[in-house]
């Protein structure tokens, strides 16, 4: 089993925090969002319970937090990759959306397990910060550098869309090779809707036309990490 002592970095903790989260994926199917679950996930990782009172000092809201907090970092480093800087706005939203669905593709069980924890009352300001912090990367990535109103508009625009696709996506059986093109047909439909809004668009294009690449690079070191 790992020892406590060879986390002693954030960077050592962080790994260790994914490396639990990962584990604990496959356990949370069965046994839902709890401690249990990140307990059996803790053990299989190869930690201590320590290192699980360390890595997620609020529990279970923290392993959540931790999960959507990966999924982030792996979207915008996807998004990265797919070259977003060259596409024109809707693109570049509709990629950093299908690319956290895709990561999450393998774990659809605990996407929906973890709707219904956070539907749960006391977990509703959880639910709200993670679809933030969610659409806050995604705009981020794709160059927003908007400090008025519009920051809040176009937040306040995506989370819809981005809460309704999850939903969509969850409940499409998909193709014969494992993809969602009615996921993603929808997610374009939504988008366009979206964007339908006078002068909107035009607005956008010309916030987020010099778009530098290095921007999804900061984006993915600004992403939360619960304090060591």
């Amino acid at each position: 089993m790992n020892e406590p002592t060879g986390i002693a970095s954030p960077e050592a903790l962080q790994a260790a925090r994914d490396a639990i989260v990962l584990a604990t994926l496959n356990h949370v199917t069965f046994d839902g969002w709890s401690r249990r679950s990140l307990a059996a996930g803790t053990e299989e990782a190869g930690f201590g319970p320590e290192v699980a009172d360390r890595a997620f000092p609020g529990g279970v809201p923290d392993l959540l937090e931790a999960f959507s907090d990966l999924a982030d970092r792996e979207m915008l480093a996807e998004m990265e990759r797919r070259g977003v800087a060259e596409m024109r706005v809707r693109d570049r939203i509709a990629t950093g959306v299908r690319a956290r669905l895709e990561w999450l593709a393998p774990h659809r069980e605990a996407v929906r397990r973890s709707l219904s924890y956070l539907s749960l009352p006391l977990n509703l300001g959880l639910a709200a910060r993670l679809t933030y912090s969610t659409v806050n990367a995604i705009w981020y990535a794709a160059g927003d550098e908007s400090a008025d109103f519009n920051f809040y508009t176009k937040r306040g625009l995506l989370a819809p869309v981005y809460s309704t696709t999850v939903l969509y996506w969850l409940a499409d059986e998909g193709d014969e090779e494992g993809d969602f093109p009615e996921t993603w047909a929808y997610l374009d439909r939504r988008l366009a809707d979206v964007l339908k809004i006078p002068g909107y668009q035009a607005k956008l294009k010309k916030r987020l036309s010099g778009l530098d690449p290095r921007r999804m690079r900061a984006a993915r070191r600004r992403r939360f990490h619960p304090a060591s």
